[in-house]
C-alpha cells in the first residue's frame, strides 16, 4: 500500500474583494469602513499638507519610454519644476512617471498618489515624496486640492475620470477657476467635438471651457498656465505647528 504524502503549499491569500459599493452592511462594517476612509483622508493631508503649489499632470499608466507622449510628459515636468510649482501625479508608470522624472532630474520637486490595485500598482522610482490610498476617491480629492493647474494627456478610463471631475468641480465653482490644459489635440478632437455639442444641446454653458486650452505645444501650455496663476494667485507658504509633529 502506497502511503499518501501531503505535499506543503504556501496558503494563497485571496485579493481584497470592494465591497462598499454592494449595499447596506452591518452598522459595525459600515463604521469601520468610514474610519478607515477617514484614516486615508488624514493621511494624505499630513504627507501633502507642504509640497505645494502643485501642477497635477493626468494621462495613461500605459505609454512606455519611447513613446512621444512619454517624452513630452517629461517634458512638462521639466518646465513645472523651472516655474518653482510640484509636479504632482498619480504616482504610477507611463505619462506619470515621465512628468515626475522630469521635475525629479531638474530639480524639481516631484510628489506621487499611488492606488492599491489588484495587480500592485507601485509607485515609480522619480518620486520625493508618495503616499499611497486604498479607494480612488480619496486619491482624486488629493490630487485636486493642492493644485493650481491641471495638465491632461492622453489616456484611458482613469484620466478620462479625473478630467470630467475637475472640470464638474470648476464648473460648479466648488474649487476655484484653475486652467486645465488638454494636451493632444487629434486623441482629443473627437472629445471637444462631443462638448461641444453639449454646449449646442444647452447641457453645459458657453462659458464653462473658457479655462481649457487644447494644444500640442508645451510652451503654450506652460504660458497658459503659469500667466493665470501668477495673475489671479498668491501663494502663501505654510507653517510647521510642532505640536502637531508636522514635517516639510
Amino acid at each position: 500500500m502506497e502511503a499518501s504524502v501531503k505535499s506543503k503549499t504556501t496558503p494563497v491569500i485571496p485579493p481584497k474583494v470592494p465591497v462598499y459599493l454592494e449595499g447596506p452592511k452591518s452598522r459595525g462594517y459600515e463604521l469601520l469602513f468610514a474610519f478607515r476612509v477617514f484614516k486615508q483622508f488624514i493621511k494624505g493631508f499630513r504627507a501633502l499638507h507642504f509640497v505645494g503649489p502643485c501642477v497635477t499632470v493626468f494621462g495613461s499608466a500605459r505609454f512606455k519610454e519611447d513613446h512621444p507622449y512619454y517624452a513630452q510628459a517629461r517634458e512638462f515636468g521639466q518646465r513645472i519644476a523651472q516655474s518653482g510649482f510640484t509636479t504632482l501625479t498619480g504616482g504610477g508608470p507611463g505619462i506619470m512617471e515621465a512628468a515626475n522624472r522630469g521635475a525629479w532630474e531638474n530639480g524639481g520637486k516631484s510628489v506621487g498618489c499611488n492606488i492599491q490595485l489588484p495587480f500592485e500598482q507601485k509607485i515609480n522610482p522619480y518620486v520625493h515624496k508618495s503616499v499611497t490610498f486604498e479607494h480612488f476617491f480619496v486619491r482624486k480629492v488629493l490630487l485636486v486640492k493642492y493644485s493650481y493647474a491641471f495638465i491632461i494627456l492622453p489616456g484611458g478610463f482613469g484620466t478620462m475620470d479625473e478630467l470630467f471631475e475637475t472640470l464638474t468641480l470648476v464648473q460648479t465653482k466648488t474649487i476655484s477657476q484653475f486652467p486645465v490644459v488638454l494636451f493632444g489635440t487629434d486623441y482629443y478632437k473627437p472629445l471637444m467635438a462631443t462638448i461641444k455639442a453639449m454646449e449646442n444641446q444647452g447641457t453645459i454653458s458657453s462659458g464653462d471651457m473658457n479655462l481649457v486650452l487644447l494644444t500640442d505645444s508645451v510652451e503654450e501650455a506652460m504660458a497658459h498656465i503659469t500667466n493665470y496663476i501668477r495673475s489671479n494667485y498668491k501663494v502663501k507658504p505654510r507653517k510647521r505647528l510642532w505640536w502637531l509633529l508636522e514635517k516639510r
